[in-house]
Protein backbone atom coordinates (compact mmCIF):
# COMPACT_ATOMS: atom_id res chain seq x y z
CA UNK A 1 0.00 0.00 0.00
CA UNK A 2 1.18 3.50 -0.92
CA UNK A 3 0.11 7.01 -0.50
CA UNK A 4 -1.14 7.31 -3.56
CA UNK A 5 -3.41 4.38 -2.87
CA UNK A 6 -4.72 5.69 0.28
CA UNK A 7 -5.33 9.02 -1.16
CA UNK A 8 -7.51 7.69 -3.94
CA UNK A 9 -9.54 5.62 -0.80
CA UNK A 10 -9.70 8.59 1.00
CA UNK A 11 -11.94 10.19 -2.09
CA UNK A 12 -13.71 7.46 -2.81
CA UNK A 13 -14.76 7.47 0.88
CA UNK A 14 -15.79 11.38 0.49
CA UNK A 15 -17.51 10.66 -2.86
CA UNK A 16 -19.98 7.93 -1.60
CA UNK A 17 -20.29 9.53 2.06
CA UNK A 18 -18.95 6.41 3.51
CA UNK A 19 -17.52 6.86 7.24
CA UNK A 20 -13.76 6.51 6.95
CA UNK A 21 -13.28 5.12 10.23
CA UNK A 22 -15.65 2.23 8.94
CA UNK A 23 -13.18 1.70 5.56
CA UNK A 24 -10.04 1.26 7.65
CA UNK A 25 -11.39 -0.66 10.31
CA UNK A 26 -12.95 -3.32 8.04
CA UNK A 27 -9.42 -3.11 6.44
CA UNK A 28 -7.54 -3.72 9.50
CA UNK A 29 -10.00 -6.80 10.24
CA UNK A 30 -9.61 -8.34 6.58
CA UNK A 31 -5.61 -7.86 7.60
CA UNK A 32 -5.75 -9.76 10.92
CA UNK A 33 -7.64 -12.71 8.99
CA UNK A 34 -5.53 -13.11 6.07
CA UNK A 35 -2.60 -13.06 8.24
CA UNK A 36 -4.12 -15.71 10.55
CA UNK A 37 -4.56 -17.51 7.31
CA UNK A 38 -1.46 -17.12 5.39
CA UNK A 39 1.45 -17.00 7.93
CA UNK A 40 0.23 -17.93 11.41
CA UNK A 41 1.21 -21.28 13.18
CA UNK A 42 -2.18 -21.04 14.59
CA UNK A 43 -5.64 -19.43 14.13
CA UNK A 44 -5.48 -18.30 17.50
CA UNK A 45 -2.77 -16.50 17.65
CA UNK A 46 -3.53 -12.66 18.78
CA UNK A 47 -2.70 -9.92 16.39
CA UNK A 48 -3.15 -6.57 16.00
CA UNK A 49 -2.72 -4.47 12.39
CA UNK A 50 -1.75 -0.85 12.26
CA UNK A 51 -1.98 1.01 9.29
CA UNK A 52 -1.30 4.67 8.96
CA UNK A 53 -4.17 6.46 7.44
CA UNK A 54 -1.60 8.82 5.41
CA UNK A 55 1.07 6.67 4.23
CA UNK A 56 -0.94 3.45 4.55
CA UNK A 57 2.24 1.68 5.84
CA UNK A 58 1.33 -1.76 7.37
CA UNK A 59 2.71 -3.18 11.07
CA UNK A 60 1.59 -6.62 12.21
CA UNK A 61 2.05 -7.16 16.05
CA UNK A 62 1.58 -10.33 17.61
CA UNK A 63 -0.53 -9.89 21.41
CA UNK A 64 1.28 -12.38 24.25
CA UNK A 65 -0.19 -12.12 27.91
CA UNK A 66 3.04 -12.03 30.41
CA UNK A 67 2.75 -15.10 32.90
CA UNK A 68 5.25 -16.53 35.56
CA UNK A 69 5.00 -19.92 33.41
CA UNK A 70 4.37 -19.97 29.65
CA UNK A 71 2.77 -22.93 28.16
CA UNK A 72 1.19 -21.81 24.77
CA UNK A 73 3.95 -19.56 22.94
CA UNK A 74 2.13 -18.29 20.76
CA UNK A 75 -0.17 -16.39 22.98
CA UNK A 76 2.01 -16.30 26.15
CA UNK A 77 5.30 -14.94 27.33
CA UNK A 78 7.51 -15.11 30.44
CA UNK A 79 8.05 -12.13 32.48
CA UNK A 80 12.17 -12.24 31.83
CA UNK A 81 11.57 -12.16 27.57
CA UNK A 82 8.92 -9.18 28.40
CA UNK A 83 12.20 -7.45 30.55
CA UNK A 84 13.75 -7.88 27.30
CA UNK A 85 11.30 -6.52 25.54
CA UNK A 86 10.93 -3.87 27.60
CA UNK A 87 11.46 -3.33 31.54
CA UNK A 88 7.63 -1.90 32.27
CA UNK A 89 6.38 -4.77 31.55
CA UNK A 90 4.78 -6.87 34.32
CA UNK A 91 2.40 -9.96 34.66
CA UNK A 92 -0.88 -9.89 32.95
CA UNK A 93 0.62 -7.19 30.46
CA UNK A 94 0.06 -7.47 26.67
CA UNK A 95 2.95 -7.70 25.13
CA UNK A 96 3.06 -6.27 21.45
CA UNK A 97 5.90 -8.01 18.97
CA UNK A 98 6.31 -6.56 15.62
CA UNK A 99 5.75 -10.05 13.07
CA UNK A 100 5.01 -8.25 10.09
CA UNK A 101 5.63 -10.01 6.78
CA UNK A 102 8.48 -9.23 4.50
CA UNK A 103 5.85 -9.42 1.10
CA UNK A 104 2.96 -8.22 3.76
CA UNK A 105 2.11 -5.06 2.19
CA UNK A 106 1.48 -7.06 -1.70
CA UNK A 107 -1.33 -9.44 -0.23
CA UNK A 108 -2.60 -6.31 1.58
CA UNK A 109 -3.16 -4.22 -1.73
CA UNK A 110 -4.88 -7.21 -3.32
CA UNK A 111 -7.04 -7.60 -0.58
CA UNK A 112 -8.05 -4.25 0.65
CA UNK A 113 -9.17 -3.63 -2.83
CA UNK A 114 -11.45 -6.81 -2.42
CA UNK A 115 -12.48 -5.27 0.88
CA UNK A 116 -12.96 -1.74 -0.08
CA UNK A 117 -15.21 -2.62 -2.96
CA UNK A 118 -17.34 -4.63 -0.79
CA UNK A 119 -17.67 -2.37 1.84
CA UNK A 120 -18.43 0.46 -0.27
CA UNK A 121 -21.06 -1.40 -1.85
CA UNK A 122 -22.58 -2.32 1.22
CA UNK A 123 -22.09 1.18 2.59
CA UNK A 124 -24.05 2.45 -0.27
CA UNK A 125 -26.82 0.33 0.36
CA UNK A 126 -27.43 1.42 3.78
CA UNK A 127 -27.28 4.88 3.01
CA UNK A 128 -29.55 4.47 0.15
CA UNK A 129 -32.08 2.38 2.43
CA UNK A 130 -31.96 5.02 5.27
CA UNK A 131 -32.50 8.00 2.45
CA UNK A 132 -35.64 6.21 1.69
CA UNK A 133 -37.13 4.45 4.67
CA UNK A 134 -37.84 8.03 5.68
CA UNK A 135 -39.84 8.95 3.30
CA UNK A 136 -42.39 5.75 3.23
CA UNK A 137 -45.40 6.98 3.12
CA UNK A 138 -44.61 10.15 1.66
CA UNK A 139 -44.74 11.28 -1.92
CA UNK A 140 -41.47 11.38 -4.11
CA UNK A 141 -40.93 12.67 -7.98
CA UNK A 142 -39.51 10.70 -10.60
CA UNK A 143 -38.77 10.47 -13.89
CA UNK A 144 -40.17 7.28 -16.28
CA UNK A 145 -37.31 5.71 -17.20
CA UNK A 146 -38.55 2.44 -19.23
CA UNK A 147 -41.25 0.48 -19.98
CA UNK A 148 -40.73 -3.37 -19.33
CA UNK A 149 -44.01 -5.60 -20.13
CA UNK A 150 -46.58 -4.32 -17.40
CA UNK A 151 -44.19 -2.67 -15.24
CA UNK A 152 -43.24 1.09 -15.70
CA UNK A 153 -39.89 1.92 -14.23
CA UNK A 154 -39.32 5.00 -12.39
CA UNK A 155 -35.72 6.77 -11.73
CA UNK A 156 -36.04 8.37 -8.20
CA UNK A 157 -32.32 9.49 -8.43
CA UNK A 158 -30.53 6.82 -6.42
CA UNK A 159 -32.47 4.06 -7.25
CA UNK A 160 -35.22 3.14 -9.92
CA UNK A 161 -38.71 1.72 -8.71
CA UNK A 162 -40.92 -0.32 -10.78
CA UNK A 163 -44.82 1.12 -11.10
CA UNK A 164 -46.43 -2.46 -11.26
CA UNK A 165 -49.52 -3.00 -13.16
CA UNK A 166 -52.27 -2.40 -9.83
CA UNK A 167 -50.49 0.49 -8.67
CA UNK A 168 -50.98 2.10 -12.20
CA UNK A 169 -53.95 4.49 -12.76
CA UNK A 170 -56.40 2.53 -15.26
CA UNK A 171 -56.35 4.58 -18.52
CA UNK A 172 -53.11 6.89 -17.81
CA UNK A 173 -50.08 7.42 -20.21
CA UNK A 174 -46.71 6.83 -18.85
CA UNK A 175 -44.63 8.25 -21.46
CA UNK A 176 -40.85 8.10 -21.16
CA UNK A 177 -39.08 11.07 -19.69
CA UNK A 178 -42.41 12.10 -17.81
CA UNK A 179 -42.24 13.21 -14.40
CA UNK A 180 -44.62 11.66 -11.81
CA UNK A 181 -45.69 11.62 -8.33
CA UNK A 182 -45.62 8.00 -6.87
CA UNK A 183 -46.68 7.37 -2.83
CA UNK A 184 -44.08 5.53 -1.76
CA UNK A 185 -45.71 2.50 0.13
CA UNK A 186 -43.10 0.66 1.38
CA UNK A 187 -39.32 0.28 1.27
CA UNK A 188 -37.48 -3.06 1.69
CA UNK A 189 -34.09 -3.57 2.42
CA UNK A 190 -32.70 -6.36 0.38
CA UNK A 191 -29.06 -8.35 -0.59
CA UNK A 192 -29.30 -5.99 -3.73
CA UNK A 193 -30.11 -2.52 -1.89
CA UNK A 194 -32.96 -0.46 -1.15
CA UNK A 195 -36.37 -1.84 -3.32
CA UNK A 196 -39.12 0.91 -3.08
CA UNK A 197 -42.57 0.01 -3.73
CA UNK A 198 -44.17 3.01 -5.23
CA UNK A 199 -48.37 3.57 -5.98
CA UNK A 200 -50.35 5.95 -8.15
CA UNK A 201 -53.44 4.00 -7.04
CA UNK A 202 -53.03 4.72 -2.97
CA UNK A 203 -55.07 6.46 -1.24
CA UNK A 204 -52.25 7.52 0.70
CA UNK A 205 -51.22 9.52 -2.56
CA UNK A 206 -54.21 11.89 -2.42
CA UNK A 207 -53.77 12.55 0.99
CA UNK A 208 -50.48 13.74 0.51
CA UNK A 209 -51.06 15.75 -2.32
CA UNK A 210 -53.88 17.86 -0.29
CA UNK A 211 -51.48 18.16 2.39
CA UNK A 212 -48.92 19.82 -0.42
CA UNK A 213 -51.47 22.35 -1.77
CA UNK A 214 -53.54 22.99 1.56
CA UNK A 215 -51.23 24.95 3.83
CA UNK A 216 -54.37 24.62 6.35
CA UNK A 217 -53.80 20.68 6.11
CA UNK A 218 -50.30 20.63 6.89
CA UNK A 219 -50.47 23.04 9.80
CA UNK A 220 -53.15 20.78 11.39
CA UNK A 221 -55.73 23.38 11.13
CA UNK A 222 -57.79 21.49 8.91
CA UNK A 223 -57.72 17.29 9.24
CA UNK A 224 -58.49 14.60 7.12
CA UNK A 225 -60.56 12.50 8.26
CA UNK A 226 -61.11 9.56 6.12
CA UNK A 227 -60.36 8.79 2.19
CA UNK A 228 -62.28 6.33 0.04
CA UNK A 229 -60.56 5.94 -3.87
CA UNK A 230 -61.32 4.44 -7.01
CA UNK A 231 -58.14 5.52 -8.80
CA UNK A 232 -59.12 7.30 -11.83
CA UNK A 233 -62.59 7.79 -11.57
CA UNK A 234 -63.45 9.35 -8.49
CA UNK A 235 -61.86 10.17 -5.00
CA UNK A 236 -64.27 10.86 -1.57
CA UNK A 237 -62.13 13.19 1.03
CA UNK A 238 -63.79 14.09 4.27
CA UNK A 239 -62.60 17.01 6.43
CA UNK A 240 -63.08 18.77 9.28
CA UNK A 241 -61.38 21.96 11.08
CA UNK A 242 -59.90 22.62 14.23
CA UNK A 243 -61.04 26.25 14.17
CA UNK A 244 -64.07 27.37 14.18
CA UNK A 245 -62.96 30.37 11.99
CA UNK A 246 -61.91 28.29 9.27
CA UNK A 247 -63.93 26.53 6.78
CA UNK A 248 -62.53 23.38 5.96
CA UNK A 249 -63.87 22.71 2.71
CA UNK A 250 -63.42 25.99 1.68
CA UNK A 251 -59.94 25.78 2.70
CA UNK A 252 -59.48 22.51 0.38
CA UNK A 253 -61.19 23.84 -2.65
CA UNK A 254 -59.06 26.36 -2.41
CA UNK A 255 -59.91 30.28 -4.10
CA UNK A 256 -61.46 29.57 -6.99
CA UNK A 257 -61.21 26.39 -6.92
CA UNK A 258 -57.19 26.15 -7.80
CA UNK A 259 -56.10 24.29 -4.90
CA UNK A 260 -58.03 21.21 -5.57
CA UNK A 261 -57.46 21.30 -9.32
CA UNK A 262 -54.22 21.10 -9.25
CA UNK A 263 -54.78 18.13 -7.54
CA UNK A 264 -57.30 16.80 -10.05
CA UNK A 265 -54.21 17.59 -12.97
CA UNK A 266 -52.03 15.68 -11.27
CA UNK A 267 -54.27 12.98 -11.28
CA UNK A 268 -55.57 12.91 -14.66
CA UNK A 269 -58.85 14.50 -13.81
CA UNK A 270 -59.80 12.17 -11.05
CA UNK A 271 -63.40 13.80 -10.10
CA UNK A 272 -62.62 14.66 -5.79
CA UNK A 273 -65.97 14.96 -3.95
CA UNK A 274 -64.41 17.14 -0.37
CA UNK A 275 -66.96 16.08 2.46
CA UNK A 276 -67.63 17.82 5.50
CA UNK A 277 -67.16 15.30 8.22
CA UNK A 278 -69.62 15.10 11.08
CA UNK A 279 -69.43 12.92 14.68
CA UNK A 280 -73.21 12.44 13.97
CA UNK A 281 -73.52 9.35 11.88
CA UNK A 282 -76.57 10.49 10.19
CA UNK A 283 -75.17 13.92 9.28
CA UNK A 284 -71.76 12.24 8.13
CA UNK A 285 -73.87 9.84 5.55
CA UNK A 286 -75.95 12.19 3.80
CA UNK A 287 -72.57 14.68 3.61
CA UNK A 288 -70.73 11.39 2.48
CA UNK A 289 -73.56 10.85 -0.72
CA UNK A 290 -72.64 14.68 -2.07
CA UNK A 291 -73.70 15.53 -4.60
CA UNK A 292 -77.03 13.43 -3.98
CA UNK A 293 -79.39 15.93 -1.67
CA UNK A 294 -80.83 13.25 0.93
CA UNK A 295 -83.84 13.35 2.69
CA UNK A 296 -84.04 11.08 5.89
CA UNK A 297 -81.22 8.87 7.02
CA UNK A 298 -81.90 6.11 9.89
CA UNK A 299 -79.37 4.29 11.30
CA UNK A 300 -78.84 0.72 12.80
CA UNK A 301 -75.77 0.98 15.54
CA UNK A 302 -75.55 -2.39 16.49
CA UNK A 303 -75.21 -3.06 12.53
CA UNK A 304 -73.84 -0.08 11.79
CA UNK A 305 -76.05 0.00 9.13
CA UNK A 306 -78.29 3.01 7.85
CA UNK A 307 -81.10 3.45 5.23
CA UNK A 308 -81.21 6.43 3.27
CA UNK A 309 -84.15 7.89 1.67
CA UNK A 310 -83.65 10.38 -1.17
CA UNK A 311 -86.33 12.00 -3.88
CA UNK A 312 -86.99 10.08 -6.79
CA UNK A 313 -84.89 12.66 -9.00
CA UNK A 314 -81.84 11.85 -7.01
CA UNK A 315 -81.98 7.92 -6.82
CA UNK A 316 -79.71 7.19 -9.89
CA UNK A 317 -77.28 10.33 -8.78
CA UNK A 318 -76.67 9.02 -4.74
CA UNK A 319 -75.97 5.50 -6.12
CA UNK A 320 -73.78 6.59 -8.91
CA UNK A 321 -72.91 5.01 -11.89
CA UNK A 322 -72.36 1.19 -11.45
CA UNK A 323 -73.14 1.48 -7.98
CA UNK A 324 -69.83 3.88 -7.32
CA UNK A 325 -71.49 6.88 -5.28
CA UNK A 326 -72.69 4.78 -2.76
CA UNK A 327 -69.80 2.14 -2.47
CA UNK A 328 -67.45 4.96 -1.61
CA UNK A 329 -69.92 6.84 0.63
CA UNK A 330 -69.85 3.76 2.39
CA UNK A 331 -66.14 3.09 2.47
CA UNK A 332 -66.00 6.60 4.00
CA UNK A 333 -68.06 6.54 6.68
CA UNK A 334 -67.56 3.06 7.11
CA UNK A 335 -71.00 2.03 7.31
CA UNK A 336 -73.49 -0.03 5.34
CA UNK A 337 -75.59 2.21 3.55
CA UNK A 338 -78.75 0.64 1.96
CA UNK A 339 -80.40 3.99 -0.87
CA UNK A 340 -84.40 3.88 -1.56
CA UNK A 341 -86.55 6.68 -3.13
CA UNK A 342 -89.00 8.21 -1.68
CA UNK A 343 -91.46 6.73 -3.94
CA UNK A 344 -89.81 3.16 -2.67
CA UNK A 345 -90.25 3.73 1.04
CA UNK A 346 -94.18 4.90 0.49
CA UNK A 347 -95.27 1.51 -1.55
Amino acid sequence: MNEEFISALKDIVKEKGISEDLIFSTLEDALIAAYKKNYSNSAAQNVRVSMDRESGEIHVYSQKEVVEEVYDDVIEISLEDAKAVSPRYELEDIVEIEVTPRNFGRVAAQLAKQVVVQRIKEAERTIVYNEFIEKEYDIITGVISRKDRNNIYVDLGKVEAALGPNEQILGEEYNFNDKLKLYIVEVKNTTKGAQVVVSRTHPGLVKRLFELEVPEIYEGVVEIKSIAREAGSRTKISVSSNDESVDAMGACVGPKGSRVQNIVNELRNEKIDIIKYSKLPEEYIANALSPAKVLEVSVNEEGKSARVVVDDSQLSLAIGKEGQNARLAAKLTGWKIDIKSKSQVTE
